[in-house]
């Protein structure tokens, strides 16, 4: 009789939870040049192979970390498509202050210039998962009357696309790159501003389309 194969071990996701805690904060300590899985193995109290077991880079590791940061986002009903916008942005910007998502997000975008497959694992591990909050709040001011035409099916996605760039672009280089307070008087002219896009999309989208 052949030998039994031992079942592989369950992935742990409490060791999961805190290598990731880890990996934030020795990269807010140490920074990037300086970070090694070495130094989150230490931290995180588990055998550096345990990390490329699941990670196979420092790159790959950073990216999920900030991920789950990202993941926290969420788009809270406040009654109206501005509020709605309104909300978004302070937590979207709330997000961006605390160090470890400044410092992280900072890093891989950085890195990602020289790395073609760390820029597809942050687009899909961090951009992808976002978008759902826009087809969120698009779907809630269709169902309020606030936005009275369904986008057309062949545009639908972009539309998607090009607001959330808008949005996180916006956001992004007001916190991050201009060090600018996203407060409470720019997220309002800056909501005028996407509503006042907003309101045309679907027909510039109806026309592009008939090309």
């Amino acid at each position: 009789m052949g030998r039994v194969r031992a079942m592989a071990r369950p992935r742990s996701t409490a060791a999961d939870s805190a290598i990731l805690d880890a990996t934030r904060a020795t990269l807010v300590e140490l920074g990037w040049p300086k970070l090694t899985m070495g130094h989150v193995a230490a931290r995180a109290g588990v055998a550096k192979t345990t990390l490329y077991r699941r990670w196979p880079s420092k790159s790959a590791l950073v990216v999920d970390a900030v991920a789950i940061l990202f993941d926290e986002l969420e788009l809270p009903d406040r009654g109206s498509l501005r509020g709605d916008i309104e909300g978004v942005v302070g937590s979207f910007a709330t997000l961006l202050e605390r160090p470890e998502t400044k410092t992280s997000l900072m890093a891989v975008v950085a890195e990602s210039t020289r790395d073609p497959a760390l820029r597809v694992h942050i687009r899909e591990a961090i951009v992808q998962r976002q978008k759902h909050l826009v087809q969120e709040g698009r779907d809630r001011a269709q169902r309020r009357g606030e936005l009275t035409s369904a986008p057309h099916p062949g545009t639908a996605a972009r539309q998607v696309d090009l607001i959330f760039d808008v949005i996180a672009g916006a956001v992004v280089h007001r916190a991050l790159v201009s060090a600018e307070p996203v407060d409470g008087a720019w997220t309002t002219m800056f909501t005028e501003l996407l509503l006042g896009g907003l309101s045309s999309l679907d027909e510039a989208s109806d026309s592009a389309s008939a090309y």
